[in-house]
């Protein structure tokens, strides 16, 4: 039986000084190409919340777009990305939030969700909670009910759980 945290930590990969000096970058790209612990990341979240549960996966611009795009199609949900400032072509909602080395704009379309859906907010690290505060944020905006947000690695130093407000969060490994 294989141990899913451990396998994710052995396949993440820390950069120094990227992509500003003094930060730590969790490079995710050789966990995307190991089969098993890509599979095994996206069966993690899914079986978390378990299916039937979610209408729509969100996720923000870029590296977590590829670990929700798999979790959607799996929960039979749809997909809405989360994109960096005019970088959608329809009517959009705005959120500024700080990040931990600088500040970002995120906008999602108005008409994403119908009033109600069940939205799970996926990425892949929860670093200072402003992205994913902001996202919860845009979400509930358009009419959708936050039930959650999973993450594949939770930065727990940067206290990025406390701002997100009363979210339930699901990280597969925390350091």
């Amino acid at each position: 039986m294989v141990d899913l945290g451990k396998l994710i930590e052995e396949r993440i990969r820390d950069v120094d000084d990227y992509p500003k000096p003094g930060v730590v970058f969790k490079d995710i790209t050789p966990l995307l190409a190991d089969h098993v612990a890509f599979a095994g990341v996206v069966d993690a979240i899914v079986n978390h919340h378990g299916r039937g549960t979610i209408d729509k996966i969100v996720d923000i611009e870029a590296r977590g777009f590829i670990l929700a795009a798999p979790v959607a199609y799996h929960f039979g949900a749809g997909f809405v990305p989360v994109r960096k400032k005019g970088k959608l072509p329809a009517r959009t909602h705005a959120a500024t939030y700080d990040l931990e080395y600088g500040t970002e704009t995120i906008e999602i379309h108005a008409d994403a969700f119908e009033s109600g859906d069940r939205v799970l907010i996926v990425d892949d690290v929860l670093a200072t909670g402003g992205t994913a505060r902001a996202a919860a944020d845009l979400v509930r905006r358009c009419g959708g009910e936050v039930v959650g947000l999973s993450v594949l690695l939770e930065l727990s130093f940067l206290h990025g759980r406390d701002k997100v407000g009363n979210l339930d969060v699901h990280s597969l490994v925390t350091v």
